[in-house]
């Protein structure tokens, strides 16, 4: 497998774990490191498509660009800092000062705070959704608005896996100003790092985005450790077609069938519909793990406004709960809008410092930031595993970055 980008000879042992991914069933995917304000790895290898173009498939290249899914959210929980850094949000404000249709059906005294980190108890639609519905923001708005919390908010942890997206991306909307989430992100966060990511893209780069698809494993591969999870995941789907997992992954159905589909890649679907190359997700998080400094390709930028204010940066690893979810039936802890390390669970850890934070993609995608050793991690692939958490070809890749940093 040729592996092109380019890298400082320290990092050749990444490079070549890497490349061995590729003997496990990886097909195409790019791998991006932001250390201390400079881009030192941007890889890319494989194919972005099983469609032949002539007598060929297509090649990645550097600007490819993947479905993230979950890793989004990361970026979305990013803008809401953002705006509250500014004062134009308030983490313990009830959602309805700014958006007062959301105070509908018990969820008049839901705060910020509690979407951020899945306790709001909004996890999932009761009401049937439409295939269709889910490419149109106003419905999908209007909905959350008027759902019903599973639970009493703030008594339990729940992932929400979609609604986590429309609810915040419609707050950053209404608090912003700006015409669309995708809008703000791009003014805010996009332009001015300079990254290739998009909540919806645009007609021009439609034709540099990977399809996904499952992971084809070698034969006689050993299954991965971490699928067991799936397992558990698709089990307590199964168990009660109205309870929330089931409800939250599947209603409807095409929130898991439609992602190669045109109305999805433009769609503004913020917890699950980003597309973004690794470097974007690297440099994001390289952002964040300096201080919040801007790294803009691959310099830091220390003049430049930071991508988020000292005093609320604390947030993004502050924790806000740990237990057991309802919705994924695993034990989880969340800040204000990632995910933090289980450090005795590999699919589970962000980095090995105590402040690292970060959000995993359905399949494999991965984002995480690690201030302690100033690292920001991007890795995208359109070839899903089984992880409901960090696929295992992104867990080799985060061992041997750790390694290599503490020689």
């Amino acid at each position: 497998m040729q592996i092109q980008g380019h890298w400082a000879a320290r990092w050749q042992p990444l490079v070549d774990v890497f490349a061995d991914n590729f003997t496990q069933g990886e097909e195409g995917a790019a791998l991006a490191l932001v250390h201390r304000g400079e881009l030192v790895v941007n890889l890319w290898a494989g194919q972005r498509s099983n469609k032949v173009v002539g007598l060929e498939r297509v090649d990645w290249r550097d600007d490819t660009l993947v479905n993230i899914f979950s890793a989004g959210k990361g970026l979305v929980a990013l803008c809401v800092l953002q705006l509250v850094a500014e004062g134009k949000l308030l983490l313990d404000e009830p959602i309805p000062k700014v958006w007062p249709e959301f105070a509908q059906a018990g969820k008049a005294s839901v705060t910020l705070r509690q979407l951020l980190c899945h306790r709001a108890g909004v996890s999932a639609f009761h009401q049937h959704i439409a295939n269709e519905q889910i490419f149109d923001w106003a419905a999908m708005t209007s909905a959350a608005a008027a759902e019903t919390p599973w639970w009493e908010p703030d008594t339990a942890q729940g992932y929400s896996p979609f609604l986590f997206g429309w609810i915040l991306g419609e707050l950053v909307k209404r608090a912003s100003g700006y015409a669309s989430f995708n809008d703000y992100f791009q003014a805010r966060v996009a332009q001015p790092l300079g990254v290739n990511c998009h909540f919806g893209v645009p007609d021009a780069l439609l034709d540099q985005i990977a399809d996904t698809g499952p992971l084809k494993r070698p034969l006689g591969a050993t299954p991965s450790s971490t699928g067991a999870d799936s397992v558990m995941l698709g089990k307590l789907m199964k168990a009660d077609p109205r309870g929330v997992t089931n409800r939250a992954f599947a209603n409807p159905i095409s929130l898991m069938t439609a992602t190669n589909s045109l109305a999805w890649r433009q769609a503004q679907i913020p917890a699950a519909g980003a597309h973004a190359d690794a470097r974007a997700l690297a440099t994001i998080y390289g952002a964040l793990a300096n201080g919040g400094a801007v790294v803009k390709s691959g310099v830091l930028a220390n003049q430049a406004q930071p991508l988020l204010a000292d005093a609320v940066l604390p947030l993004c690893w502050q924790e806000q709960t740990f237990e057991q979810d309802r919705t994924l039936g695993l034990p989880l802890r969340f800040s204000h809008g990632f995910m933090l390390s289980q450090q005795d669970r590999p699919d589970c850890r962000y980095g090995r410092g105590e402040r690292a934070f970060g959000h995993p993609g359905a399949g494999g995608c991965l984002g995480f930031a690690d201030p302690d050793a100033g690292l920001g991690f991007g890795y995208v692939t359109h070839r899903m595993g089984q992880s409901v958490l960090i696929d295992e070809r992104a867990v080799r890749l985060i061992d041997v970055t750790y390694k290599l940093l503490e020689q």
